[in-house]
């Protein structure tokens, strides 16, 4: 087990299991597929995401470096939020890029659904944490890797 600090952009506590990505994740290519088909969950679709690619984020604890691609991402993000189909965390290694602020500010305020997301947890956050481990994720940005 092994606790890591970040910077709560979105507070709230949240527990569940990690997907991770060691490169940026393209918003509107992970989400689009499975938000136009209104499917009850999202499989990534982003065939340049080798981590990603085929698994679920849906309720899921994602942790990335930061997002990248369109700045339609966010909308994208915010419409899986409408849709239920989103992820529960976004943790951020680094500094939370605008498109996925865009994303969770839109979910937040149009939604009233909220994705807990914490930023500036390091690069040992990266490094350590693995695809389906127990994340445990406090208000204040304290982040227990199980």
């Amino acid at each position: 087990m092994k606790t890591f600090k970040g910077r709560p952009v979105l507070a709230g506590r949240v527990k569940g299991q990690s997907v991770v990505s060691r490169q940026g994740v393209n918003l509107l290519a992970s989400f689009q597929k499975s938000a136009l088909k209104k499917a009850k969950t999202v499989i990534c679709s982003d065939h340049n995401n080798k981590d990603l690619f085929g698994k679920v984020l849906t309720g899921k604890i994602l942790c990335l470096p930061q997002s990248i691609g369109s700045t339609t991402g966010g909308l994208v993000l915010e419409a899986a939020t409408y849709l239920g189909i989103h992820p529960s965390a976004l943790l951020f290694s680094g500094h939370i890029d605008s498109l996925a602020a865009a994303g969770v500010i839109l979910s937040d305020r149009w939604v009233n659904k909220r994705i807990v997301t914490v930023d500036d947890l390091g690069k040992d956050f990266l490094d350590y944490v693995q695809d389906g481990q127990t994340i445990e994720v406090h208000e204040d940005g304290t982040v227990i890797v199980d």
